[in-house]
């Protein structure tokens, strides 16, 4: 595909879609931006990568917990975002930063309302990864050496925050079919199946696309 492409990938806590991002990001040749958002944002706030990633998708209304990280975070008042409430700061960094990247190359990009940050944006394209219950758990399981137990409080706890920090900055649902261009289940595909859906379904959108020009 001459034309940019810009893939959003949100996901479920085991269901693999960090790992497809990778290897849809190595399909296209391009780079996928998971943590690496991090250590860019950072640096082009001027906010603390630790604070950035002790945040990472975290979102929270507490008036005192803003004002004890803003305590932190002092040293940093030449930043455009030294008035605003931490949580407010940290996620318009990483949205800027978004912004920034799809302005300039074809990328796959991994969570932190990506999808949100670039509607309207051509060449985007916004995909949800889901599976099956006992294929997250034991993905995790595995991943991180728990029991069965452990891995399911582990997908439940990461989940609930991805949901409500995606419903708090965003104007649609975490997971909801509605959110989302294209919502597929690993379990059903495979990674290797959903990256090859992902780029058809890239294809398809494109062609239509022009079709209709």
């Amino acid at each position: 595909m001459a034309e940019k492409l810009i893939v959003t990938l949100g996901r479920q806590t085991g269901s693999g879609g960090r790992k497809i991002g990778k290897m849809l990001a190595e399909r296209l040749g391009v780079k996928c931006y998971d943590k690496e958002l991090l250590d860019r944002a950072a640096k082009e706030s001027g906010l603390c990568r630790e604070l950035l990633e002790s945040n990472d998708e975290k979102p929270t209304n507490s008036f005192l917990y803003s004002l004890v990280m803003d305590t932190y975070s002092l040293g940093y008042s030449s930043s455009p975002y030294v008035d605003m409430p931490i949580n407010q700061k940290i996620f318009l960094a990483q949205f800027d930063t978004i912004r920034n990247i799809a302005k300039n190359e074809s990328c796959v990009i991994v969570g932190r309302c990506a999808d949100y940050a670039l509607q309207g944006v051509p060449g985007m394209i916004s995909v949800f990864i889901s599976a099956d219950e006992a294929d997250k758990i034991e993905s995790i399981r595995t991943a991180q050496n728990v029991s069965q137990d452990k891995a399911r409080e582990i997908m439940l706890k990461t989940d609930k925050r991805r949901s409500s920090y995606y419903n708090y900055y965003s104007n649609k649902r975490w997971g909801d079919s509605r959110s989302y261009d294209l919502c597929l289940n690993s379990s059903k595909l495979g990674y290797e199946g959903a990256v090859d859906m992902i780029l058809d379904f890239a294809e398809r959108e494109r062609t239509y696309r022009s079709s209709k020009a």
